[in-house]
């Protein structure tokens, strides 16, 4: 039984090592570094900061993280970017909730498989939570909030200049790379969109960037990596061993119907295991084929690919455990409360 274990996270380190760092993590890496070095700092604390007016910052680290398709340990460099460039502790924590969450092509492969009602439930959903804890980890860290670098200008400040196309090159790659222009296709196709994407924007930082800001973006994505990396590897071997450990049946007996119980039970599921953006609705579609009640599988839905225990572990490491621990509590209570709310009075 021990080997079994032991062979069953290391299976799943092998399949997401395979699938998920050379088009996934390694795209993040960068585009974390480059956030860090290209993107103004006093335009990311003036819009973000923790001195910005709240309802406009959190709605733009909403809408800005709706267009960053990501997976729970993929958005990680790019949340911590922004907080490490001076973004406040609400809208970095709204960029790791929403990005993997509700982003829009894992809302549109939703709407495909499981309808126009269970897709605009998790929009709303989604961006009323984001808002949530948003708020919660402001008022919570208000203390060490005031104390990071406040900023104040009526100047006209660009979060990214004009010459800087190339971060958007980043982005392009970020989203090419995962799976979704060859979704359904062998992974090797996914590998050359991916090169090609990656050689443009190469080339392209190349011709814009000093050689002396090529090497900076790449000693901050390398801080990243050797940061986030490991922790992330821990947490998909733990989580191949917890697949191992949990028989298919309990699953279908208990997440059945639209209670309490089964809402939590799909939180606490979803916060666990591990799902790459886009592949939890074919899941939880299987799931509610086996008499899965809809709230729970909205809960599925949002905080399986919005939370993972690498995940955790990550926000711990580049967070603080006590961040972390407000924010995995308050995601297991607001999933909670969102699929029994749904289940009950929406569907």
């Amino acid at each position: 039984m021990f080997l079994a274990l032991i062979f069953a996270g290391l299976l799943a380190l092998k399949e997401y090592i395979a699938l998920h760092v050379l088009t996934c993590l390694i795209p993040a890496f960068l585009l974390a570094g480059a956030m860090v070095s290209f993107i103004s700092k006093e335009a990311i604390i003036k819009y973000l900061g923790s001195s910005a007016h709240k309802l406009k910052s959190f709605t733009l680290a909403s809408f800005a993280s709706f267009f960053i398709a990501a997976c729970s340990c993929t958005v990680i460099p790019v949340a911590s970017g922004i907080y490490y460039q001076g973004a406040g502790i609400g809208p970095a924590f709204i960029f790791l909730w929403v990005a993997p969450a509700a982003n829009i092509l894992a809302v549109i492969y939703t709407g495909s498989i499981l309808g126009v009602k269970m897709v605009a439930s998790r929009i709303i959903a989604a961006f009323s939570m984001a808002f949530v804890v948003g708020i919660v980890m402001s008022l919570v860290f208000r203390k060490e909030e005031s104390k990071r670098t406040q900023y104040k200008s009526d100047t006209k400040t660009e979060i990214i200049s004009k010459k800087d196309v190339f971060l958007l090159l980043l982005i392009l790659v970020s989203l090419l790379g995962p799976n979704y222009l060859v979704q359904k296709g062998p992974y090797l196709h996914k590998v050359i969109v991916w090169l090609i994407a990656s050689a443009i924007m190469l080339v392209y930082a190349f011709k814009v960037k000093a050689s002396d800001e090529i090497k900076g973006w790449l000693k901050e994505s390398w801080w990243f990596v050797r940061v986030i990396f490991p922790l992330l590897l821990l947490g998909v071997f733990i989580v191949g061993v917890i697949g191992k450990l949990l028989p298919q049946e309990v699953i279908k007996i208990w997440l059945g119907g639209s209670g309490i119980r089964a809402a939590w039970l799909a939180t606490v599921l979803g916060q666990i295991m591990y799902f790459a953006t886009m592949t939890e609705a074919p899941f939880v579609d299987t799931l509610m084929k086996l008499g899965m009640g809809k709230g729970p599988a909205l809960a599925l839905l949002l905080t399986g690919p919005g939370m993972s225990l690498p995940n955790m572990l990550a926000i711990a490491k580049v967070f603080g455990i006590k961040k972390a621990a407000i924010y995995i509590l308050l995601v297991m209570m607001l999933g909670t409360f969102v699929g029994w709310f749904f289940g009950n009075f929406v569907f």
